[in-house]
């Protein structure tokens, strides 16, 4: 399946906490593969693997599991000390209380919650983190996907809400966890049915180490959690692709999902995306996985995301990223110095030293963005 691509703002956000130290973050984004200049412009993003790249690059320099986002420094091997704390609980529910009880001990941590509202479960963040609500939100998302992988299922989340007014890239929202959103809330937190809180564990001390030598990959992985219309769309989409440079058209989906095309056209424009603005969501991610991991001939990738000729792939690229696939493609190979490391999870965890300080609570930062609210008319070949 196609990897989903990271909003710019998110790069931006992650950077916040090094440059309040005085850090020179432009030898961290070299190292990451990621082009400073793709910061100027909001219409940019980056892969997966260059984000979690740059979340080492950023631990490695501020020596912090928060990257210098809280008002205190969260010290390498806390999140794993926490993780072997709650693997000896009963169930969900406890380790989440445990995990929240274990952070409250240190002074400037974060303010975790795990409470019932009505019909749900939701954790939630407090206290000031809300200041820079990046590191918030990464709270919430690394919680989810811990859950989910302590118990070996995947927890659909109901809702997300925020502490914070909406932002100008507010459309990733939603595809980002799967769920509807609300911004302006009293604190950024997501609720989920309670029936998973009584959940049994089924990760041992072996498979913690795994995950904490893969980290971040193994959390910033994409898990199919979503539960809304638009991601189920979005993930047909980006299984066809994968074999086929011709995407199956809004009636096939809507044939697939058992509905009408005016009833699934209606759902897509109740969550403000449409099946036009997925289906260049998915071929940008693609193509920008494609220039950043790949190889191939930029005229063999346009054919292979179904463009008829390579300029409608260039003109495309343009509106998506600010930026032309070549330019795109020889910037991120530029060799840096502090990148003696591949992309692949196994080689990242050894370049960070692996084992239990390799990774922290933000290592599952904002990370799938869909960007399905591009307002990007594909070029490419209708089929």
């Amino acid at each position: 399946m196609a990897r989903r691509t990271i909003t710019v703002h998110h790069v931006r956000a992650v950077l916040r906490g090094a440059e309040r130290h005085g850090v020179d973050t432009v030898p961290l984004l070299r190292g990451a593969q990621i082009p400073p200049l793709l910061l100027g412009d909001d219409r940019a993003r980056v892969t997966a693997p260059q984000f979690a790249r740059l979340f080492r690059e950023l631990y490695r320099a501020t020596q912090d599991e928060f990257l210098g986002l809280g008002s205190a420094v969260s010290r390498p091997g806390t999140f794993a000390m926490m993780c072997q704390a709650a693997l000896g609980c009963r169930d969900l529910g406890a380790a989440v209380e445990r995990g929240a009880t274990f952070y409250g001990l240190f002074p400037g941590g974060p303010d975790l919650v795990l409470e019932r509202r009505g019909g749900d479960a939701v954790f939630g963040v407090r206290s000031d983190l809300e200041q820079d609500y990046f590191l918030a939100e990464c709270l919430v998302i690394i919680w989810h996907r811990l859950c989910s992988w302590l118990i070996g299922r995947r927890i659909p989340l109901r809702w997300a809400e925020f502490g914070h007014p909406p932002p100008p890239h507010k459309d990733e929202y939603e595809l980002l966890f799967g769920c509807p959103v609300r911004f302006g809330a009293e604190r950024t937190g997501a609720g989920f049915a309670p029936h998973w809180l009584d959940a049994p564990l089924v990760r041992d001390e072996d498979a913690l180490d795994e995950m904490l030598r893969r980290a971040p990959f193994e959390l910033l992985s994409r898990r199919e959690y979503g539960t809304t219309v638009a991601e189920q769309v979005r993930r047909v989409l980006a299984r066809a692709l994968r074999s086929s440079p011709r995407l199956p058209s809004l009636g096939e989906i809507a044939a697939r999902l058992a509905v009408s095309p005016a009833t699934l056209r209606r759902r897509l424009a109740q969550e403000s995306t449409s099946y036009q603005q997925l289906k260049d969501a998915v071929r940008r991610d693609a193509a920008i996985a494609g220039l950043v991991e790949g190889h191939e001939p930029i005229a063999e990738l346009a054919a292979r995301l179904g463009f008829s000729e390579d300029t409608a792939f260039h003109r495309a690229f343009r509106r998506w990223t600010g930026t032309t696939p070549g330019a795109y493609r020889t910037e991120t190979e530029r060799p840096s110095a502090s990148c003696s490391y591949d992309s692949s999870p196994d080689a990242s965890a050894s370049a960070s030293g692996g084992g239990p300080s390799g990774g922290g609570p933000c290592g599952g930062g904002p990370c799938g963005g869909g960007g399905a609210s591009d307002g990007v008319s594909a070029e490419a070949s209708r089929g």
